[in-house]
């Protein structure tokens, strides 16, 4: 069918400029650590005539790897007004421009004989990141049908994941890891945003965005009738307008309003656990791990980097089985067996950690939790936290949800980056004690507070969260209907 052509193609533009760079420049940065590094010392000595010293090096290289979730916050926190005054799309099509710059920075640094400008560079990085993490998902289930809605947002995680792989593979000695060619890999990042400015702006705005916030119904029909074909449009119309109907009158909110709205509460303790979970829950440290164990595990030098690609390819993998099963499984089934699973695998990974030494089969057993426990991730937690802020939130509410959240995010992976070698040198076999708390904690809310959101209208999801804010059962009931809608004017 050309419409589900249509709407595979919108995901696919959305995705190569928009959560696939997250995953794509959170990994090529790894294969060219040692030469940057050399990089800064030479160019340092070429200035001064003094050699930097190696705790200063270190320094400077934890500056240039910082400034990544740095930019990331940055751009979370413009991501809001943007989607709010640009829109989705355009907002999509303009975070390309961070993108560029960045490459041009870091594509001509050797050339400049500037370190600072890699630093740059990352933060531009982040900042284009930063904004896709929030617009894209938003961007995708505003647009998608209620029944695809899940699947359809979830690619958002499918496309950082691939991302990851990409960026692992880009970053092998065969492409460009080798010492001459990293401002080149730096820069590859460019690809995707030059498919995305090409092949965005052929595809409609947030049908969803055109009617609630614009006001704009032809366009929206216009939209709708792009992404759906000429099947019947009337119902999905209908509860559009009905959601109009509620926010009329009302402007979008900034993120402080939201926590002072006593009918926002369970939602916004939902998304704040859910996504400072997401980083917290140790995911991004197993990568840290992954080499050393690998090592141990009798596996040579200079294949480690093979087998690292292999648990970025496990994160794909399973976003992408997660992407074929949620609107059947449903959000809360995933999110808890992701979380216990990881748990679970914690504590198996730490016993086998503290053994590596005295047993000869543990490394092996270390390894296959590295695997297990990102496979969980991937799973539930990785993709299915995305679309939660879009389904438990309201039109005029979602732009702010999504500030939070993705603040959230960046400043919580800043914080694990920084705090995580300490913890390994104060806790060492024992380091995924905190993130263990973490899941376990995080499991036990999924179970107790969050609701399934699987299948139902936006209206019918705050309608829940609103009997749980104000305890006492709402009068008015569900949205029954066409008959509501009849009355009301645009």
């Amino acid at each position: 069918q050309l419409q589900n052509k249509i709407l595979i193609l919108t995901i696919c533009a959305a995705g190569i400029g928009g959560t696939f760079q997250y995953g794509y420049n959170i990994s090529i940065i790894n294969a060219p650590a040692s030469y940057i590094q050399t990089f800064m010392n030479t160019t340092w000595l070429e200035r001064t005539g003094v050699p930097l010293e190696s705790n200063v090096i270190l320094l400077l290289w934890s500056f240039t790897v910082s400034a990544y979730p740095l930019g990331g916050l940055t751009g979370a926190v413009v991501a809001g007004p943007m989607a709010i005054m640009l829109g989705r799309k355009m907002s999509l099509l303009l975070n390309n421009v961070f993108v560029i710059v960045a490459a041009a920075l870091s594509g001509f640094s050797r050339m400049a004989k500037s370190f600072e400008m890699i630093m740059l560079s990352r933060f531009f990085t982040g900042v284009n990141a930063g904004v896709s993490m929030n617009i894209q998902p938003m961007y995708l289930a505003e647009s998608a049908p209620k029944k695809l809605r899940g699947a359809v947002a979830l690619t958002s995680a499918s496309f950082t994941a691939l991302g990851l792989v990409l960026g692992q593979v880009v970053g092998l000695r065969e492409f460009l890891g080798r010492e001459e060619s990293w401002p080149f890999l730096l820069a590859s990042n460019v690809v995707p945003a030059l498919i995305q400015l090409t092949a965005l702006p052929w595809f409609p705005e947030s049908p969803r965005y055109l009617l609630i916030d614009r006001g704009d119904k032809e366009s929206c029909i216009s939209a709708l009738q792009k992404l759906r074909g000429t099947s019947d449009l009337s119902a999905e119309l209908e509860e559009m307008l009905a959601e109009q109907a509620a926010v009329k009158g009302q402007r979008a909110k900034n993120p402080w309003e939201l926590f002072q709205n006593p009918s926002l509460r369970w939602q916004l303790v939902s998304i704040v656990v859910l996504s400072s979970a997401m980083q917290l829950c140790g995911n991004d440290s197993m990568y840290f791990y992954a080499a050393y164990v690998f090592q141990e595990a009798g596996i040579p030098r200079d294949k480690i980097p093979y087998v690292v690609i292999g648990t970025g390819s496990c994160e794909l993998i399973t976003s992408v089985t997660c992407n074929m099963i949620i609107d059947y499984a449903g959000r809360r089934p995933l999110l808890l067996g992701g979380y216990i699973f990881m748990a679970g695998w914690a504590i198996v990974f730490m016993v086998a950690l503290s053994q590596q030494t005295q047993i000869s089969w543990m490394p092996y057993l270390s390894m296959a939790c590295i695997f297990a426990y990102i496979l969980s991730f991937g799973i539930g937690p990785a993709g299915v936290t995305g679309v939660l802020p879009t389904e438990v939130f309201d039109q005029m509410s979602r732009p702010a949800a999504y500030m939070i959240c993705g603040s959230l995010l960046w400043f919580n992976l800043f914080l694990v980056g920084t705090a995580f070698p300490f913890i390994v040198k104060s806790l060492a076999h024992f380091c995924y004690i905190p993130f263990l708390v973490v899941c376990v904690c995080t499991a036990l809310y999924v179970g107790f507070f969050l609701p399934e959101t699987k299948g139902k209208s936006f209206l019918e999801i705050s309608e829940e969260f609103k009997k749980r804010n104000f305890k006492t059962k709402t009068r008015s009931g569900f949205y029954k209907g066409p008959e509501e809608i009849k009355t009301t004017t645009l």
